[in-house]
């Protein structure tokens, strides 16, 4: 049972970096123009839910979070239908963009370990 569960998760991770290689050419082809969009880069993908739905982790030049995640949230059904198109799966699976404030935290740990 044990040697299942490591292929159910290897396979999640795999489906998980795939989409989220594609979803990452699908913004560069399709939303190169729009300035929100054009700075988001995706840096992680994680897939839940027996492989319905992948969080996809990004981080934005952009300054105003919510805006770009707002705009995120409009093209997402419009994304996930490229992707459908892109995909040679059966089934594809759900997509939510969630900012990764990782770079962020760096940032400020480096800042208070240099003010001691």
């Amino acid at each position: 049972m044990m040697k299942r569960k490591s292929n159910d998760s290897n396979r999640a991770q795999r489906v998980a970096s795939k989409v989220q290689t594609l979803v990452a050419e699908i913004l560069r082809d399709d939303y190169s123009d729009d300035k929100l969009i054009s700075g988001v880069s995706l840096v992680g993908a994680v897939a839940h839910g027996g492989l319905q739905f992948v969080r996809l982790f990004y981080y934005s030049r952009h300054e105003d979070i919510p805006v770009v995640q707002k705009r995120l949230d409009e093209i997402t059904k419009t994304v996930r239908y490229e992707l459908a198109a892109r995909m040679d799966q059966k089934y594809v699976p759900d997509i939510r963009f969630e900012y990764d404030d990782t770079l962020d935290k760096a940032e400020r740990i480096d800042s208070l370990l240099n003010s001691l």
